[in-house]
């Protein structure tokens, strides 16, 4: 990798960056997610994170191609990079809770002095777990006044929020040849102003307690348009010992069904004195096996409270289904009874057809009676 030694900054211009780039975007321009959606909810070809887990039952890959070069001068020699990401995404816990990886693979060279360095860059295994879902006013069934349906909810003012926590294993470090593994935390925001449109606010702190520690914040704004395109606009600005980068990118997602996502992005590089540019398509796929879960109801759609433990809940099971093999035997065991002793139980009620079968062989009876009577008679005379 190439180390670039740049002069150190001051406190007070990084705290005014992030003050205007936040505010900047926070009331500026990813498409609605939810825990589980019937379409794939991607993070490509962005860099943020939805508070926003995939759903049980969800394989998700989403992987992206890319190209960066970067200079800090025009007739400088550039140091190019090209690559993969490649992240997965699944949850089989909690709906809430999700399990992810990113690993980095990439090829790094310098222009004028042939240098190359192949291998992976990084991997981050990690989870992250959304605290807290904000729920919005369902305006279809307002009905009554046009002006309170179309108005806007305040409470897409307040955002949903996840926590993420992971650790990095970085193989960049060709100096010493060891493998250095660092803590990552970060907070995760998610604005859904329309159901078409939101903006997602990340902040991290990562490679914590190493001399390359940083802290990142990254504010992504996303509309989608007929349910099948979207547009991004995203922001990066990490703050490092020696230097700030920035990041600003635009993006393009197609759905093209609903298990998969094709998407493609261009970014401009601002990494202290050096810039550079970077471009990237990729797609993301997954392997729905999700299963909605159900909740016990009454006769009336109410839903049964269970306050009984997870063993007493288990045991419960079988206890009702022994309870329904016993009704059944008992059923049977009744029918039995009553066709012994049907004599004694109650007559069904004769339907109109039984009715004249029954008035049929009585007739014929009595025909056969009368016949029988006209031959004794013959035979007499």
């Amino acid at each position: 990798m190439l180390k670039l030694k740049y002069p150190p900054f001051s406190k007070s211009k990084s705290l005014k960056k992030i003050l205007i780039f936040t505010l900047f975007f926070w009331g500026g321009i990813s498409s609605f997610l939810a825990q589980y959606t019937e379409i794939i909810n991607s993070n490509q070809p962005g860099f943020s994170e939805s508070p926003y887990s995939v759903g049980t039952g969800i394989y998700q890959f989403e992987n992206n191609f890319f190209l960066r070069s970067i200079s800090l001068k025009p007739d400088f020699p550039s140091a190019q990079y090209g690559g993969a990401d490649l992240q997965f995404r699944t949850s089989f816990l909690l709906e809430k809770l999700e399990l992810n990886a990113h690993l980095n693979y990439q090829q790094d060279r310098v222009a004028l002095e042939k240098i190359y360095n192949t291998g992976f860059g990084s991997m981050t295994v990690g989870a992250k777990y959304l605290v807290y879902q904000q729920k919005y006013t369902d305006k279809t069934k307002e009905i009554r006044s046009w002006r309170k349906r179309g108005a806007f909810d305040k409470k897409r003012l307040l955002p949903s929020v996840g926590v993420s926590l992971g650790m990095n294993a970085d193989f960049s470090n060709k100096i010493s040849g060891a493998t250095s593994i660092t803590p990552k935390i970060g907070v995760l925001l998610q604005h859904n102003l329309t159901q078409n449109f939101n903006i997602i606010n990340n902040f991290y702190f990562n490679n914590i307690g190493s001399d390359f520690s940083e802290f990142s914040h990254i504010v992504t704004a996303t509309q989608s348009f007929y349910n099948q395109y979207s547009i991004f606009f995203e922001n990066i600005t990490v703050f490092e010992k020696n230097q700030n980068n920035i990041n600003l990118g635009l993006g393009l997602a197609y759905l093209y069904h609903r298990n998969l996502q094709i998407n493609t992005s261009g970014r401009f590089l601002f990494e202290g004195k050096a810039k550079g540019f970077y471009a990237s398509f990729g797609f993301s796929y997954r392997i729905d096996r999700h299963q909605d879960t159900y909740k016990d109801v009454d006769t009336n759609g109410v839903e049964l409270k269970n306050k009984l433990g997870f063993s007493k809940r288990f045991l419960r099971i079988f206890k009702s289904k022994n309870k329904g093999l016993k009704t059944k035997e008992k059923k049977k065991y009744k029918n039995k009874k009553n066709n012994l002793l049907g004599i004694f139980g109650k007559k069904k009620k004769e339907t109109e057809v039984e009715k004249l079968e029954r008035e049929i062989k009585e007739l014929e009876k009595e025909m056969k009676k009368e016949e029988k009577k006209k031959e004794r008679q013959k035979s007499n005379n």
